[in-house]
C-alpha cells in the first residue's frame, strides 16, 4: 500500500457585508486571468494557522495572528495532481486588502457573494458556495 502525498493548499475567506475579497491571478501558470482567493501552499514546518496568516500578509498585505483564524472549509480535490485545500475565515481582520503582489495579481477587490464574477476559478466559486451552504468538506474530482 502507498501512502497518500500530496500538496496542501491554504485559502482565506475574507468575508464583510456579505462581500468577499478576490484576487485576479497573472504570471502564475495555473488559471492566469481568473479570480481566486489570498492563498497559498503550506510550507515544511508550518501549521495551516501559520501559512494561512503568512499568506495573508504576502498576498494582501495584512499582518494577522495565527490563533484568530478558524477552518470552515475541507476540500480533497484531485485535477493533473491531487491536493487538500484548507478554507480559513478570520473575523478580526478589518483592514483593506491591498495588492501585495503584483506581480502575481492584477486586481483586488470586493465582490457580492450574490454576484460573483463570470471569470472565477471553479473550485474557488464552489468552495464559496459550500462556505455559505455549511458545507463543511466535499471531495471533488473523484469518480
Amino acid at each position: 500500500m502507498i501512502r497518500a502525498k500530496f500538496i496542501i493548499s491554504i485559502y482565506f475567506l475574507y468575508i464583510r457585508n456579505y462581500k468577499i475579497v478576490l484576487l485576479r491571478r497573472k504570471n502564475t501558470g495555473y488559471a492566469d486571468g481568473m479570480y481566486g482567493l489570498p492563498a497559498g501552499h503550506l510550507e515544511e514546518h508550518e501549521s495551516a494557522t501559520q501559512g494561512i496568516a503568512r499568506e495573508v500578509s504576502e498576498e494582501i498585505g495584512i499582518k494577522t495572528n495565527p490563533e484568530d483564524f478558524h477552518l470552515v472549509q475541507v476540500m480533497h480535490r484531485k485535477e493533473s495532481d491531487e491536493r487538500l485545500d484548507l478554507f480559513f475565515i478570520n473575523e478580526k481582520v478589518t483592514e483593506e486588502p491591498t495588492n501585495a503582489e503584483p506581480e502575481k495579481c492584477d486586481d483586488v477587490q470586493w465582490f457580492s457573494l450574490d454576484h460573483l464574477p463570470e471569470n472565477i476559478v471553479p473550485y474557488i466559486k464552489n468552495a464559496i458556495e459550500n462556505y455559505q451552504g455549511k458545507i463543511l468538506c466535499e471531495e471533488r474530482g473523484w469518480k
